[in-house]
């Protein structure tokens, strides 16, 4: 009776060829503890269970997946007295091999680093248009 319950509102983001991010919600008013994600790959083996105990983070990085391939995922809570019932069943695919790169990229060459403010060098077409720029100001 003291289990907390299920976590609701179970969504997958961020896919990629091997990697995606798990996210819920929890019903307020209850204690919880900690986590428990089960990741099931469907055509093959490689059930996962990763279990987060003392946070309260909502969200969880599944790494080393298999490219184009589907999975299921479930999440519970970890209360004081045990485990919720697992969350509802949220079904994905991870992209194939060719698609890691966010799909409004726009080239190769345009790739920045996110979270690093590093210089990014410029792209021809820019270079011709400060050039432009630069003469018609002159």
């Amino acid at each position: 009776a003291d289990r907390p319950p299920s976590p609701v509102n179970v969504t997958v983001t961020h896919l990629r060829a091997n990697s995606a991010t798990v996210s819920w919600d929890v019903p307020e008013g209850n204690i919880v503890i900690g986590y428990s994600i089960s990741q099931q790959r469907q055509n093959g083996p490689g059930q996962r269970v990763i279990r987060e105990v003392n946070t309260t983070t909502r969200a969880c990085a599944l790494w080393g997946l298999a490219e184009d391939s589907d999975y299921t995922v479930q999440v519970r809570s970890i209360g004081l007295r045990g485990e919720s019932p697992p969350g509802p069943r949220v079904h994905f695919q991870t992209l194939k091999g060719s698609d890691r790169l966010p799909s409004n990229s726009s080239s190769p060459g345009d790739i920045t680093v996110e979270g690093l403010d590093g210089e990014r060098p410029l792209q021809t077409g820019e270079v011709v248009i400060i050039v432009v720029v630069l003469l018609m100001w002159a």
